[in-house]
């Protein structure tokens, strides 16, 4: 099993969240999810094997990744 499927869940939240609040720094997802910002650093390498694609400016903020444009 993949490490990225036993936090489905987390993922879920965190693309939720990304999702609403495009350009969102990971401190304040960090901050929204009550873990710490190392923790969502961490989590955004297996968030892309799992499937899920952002881009990050050159501030560190987050945006979905539109396919197709």
């Amino acid at each position: 099993m993949p490490f990225w499927s036993k936090n489905q869940v987390e993922f879920q939240k965190m693309d939720e969240i990304i999702q609403q609040q495009p350009g969102i720094h990971p401190a304040k997802i960090a901050r929204e999810l009550g873990v710490s910002r190392s923790t969502i650093l961490r989590r955004l390498p297996s968030l892309e094997e799992a499937g899920y694609l952002y881009s990050e400016d050159n501030q560190g903020r987050l945006w979905p990744f539109e396919q197709g444009k």
